[in-house]
């Protein structure tokens, strides 16, 4: 059984500049793109946030309190490759969250470590300084490397999500996600499901094992939702 982060590798050995990941928020007008070169970069950073900020090994667990958004696929793969799984446990042992609720983590931020994204495009810092004792994705993962290695590596044994109605190990992830039908070898995927919810988990892991890509659209528009994937050359919806 492999892993989500052998997968990735095995990736980038292909054509590492293609799109994996195009984000939309229909709201604000806000569209992001990330290579599978990029999207790497982005999982070695926030990997190296979760284990020298966090303190988080293999085997601990990982809450992505985060809306529809292009961070919440980064941190799922970046929590694959330290070996977390993935939780929605109000007791989780580390926490990223959004604008939305970083109040309510905030307050527990002595307790567990809180990582807070902005939301704010191109990933950057908010506007004004977090509470005291919560880290700032905006900031801090600057400063991590663009490589990650764990010292020790997880394996498709271990549990990649323990979510109310899926739990499943990297390697049961990995297979489905090959087998799947969201999409043919290649394609490319259009969603407005939350990467990090039970039923999106699969818009990341089909189209990563599958050679394909994500068009991820937040705040949906009815009305612009053709517009979008056409334009997007998309070849299958979800």
């Amino acid at each position: 059984m492999t892993t989500f982060s052998a997968e990735l590798a095995r990736q980038l050995r292909g054509d590492a500049g293609r799109p994996f990941i195009t984000f939309y928020d229909h709201a604000t007008d806000e569209r992001v793109e990330l290579s599978v070169t990029t999207y790497a970069n982005w999982v070695a950073k926030a990997a190296g946030l979760l284990v020298e900020e966090g303190d988080l090994e293999r085997g601990m667990r990982l809450r992505i309190d985060l809306p529809t958004h292009w961070l919440a696929p980064v941190f799922m793969a970046a929590a694959w490759t330290v070996g977390l799984a993935l939780t929605d446990d109000d007791d989780p042992d580390a926490v990223v969250c959004g604008p939305d609720t970083l109040a309510d983590w905030a307050e527990r931020a002595d307790d567990l470590p809180v990582l807070a994204c902005s939301l704010r495009p191109l990933g950057v810092r908010f506007a004004e300084p977090v509470p005291a004792g919560v880290h700032d994705v905006g900031i801090e993962i600057w400063t991590q490397p663009d490589a990650f290695s764990p010292w020790d590596p997880p394996t498709g044994d271990d549990v990649a999500c323990d979510l109310e109605g899926l739990r499943r190990t990297q390697g049961e992830l990995m297979e489905a996600a090959a087998a799947g039908s969201l999409l043919t070898d290649g394609g490319r995927l259009f969603s407005g499901t939350n990467p990090a919810s039970p039923p999106g988990i699969v818009t990341l892991t089909e189209p990563l094992a599958r050679g394909g890509s994500l068009v991820l659209v937040r705040h949906l528009a009815a009305e612009r939702s053709q517009s979008t994937y056409d334009a997007e050359r998309a070849t299958h919806r979800v």
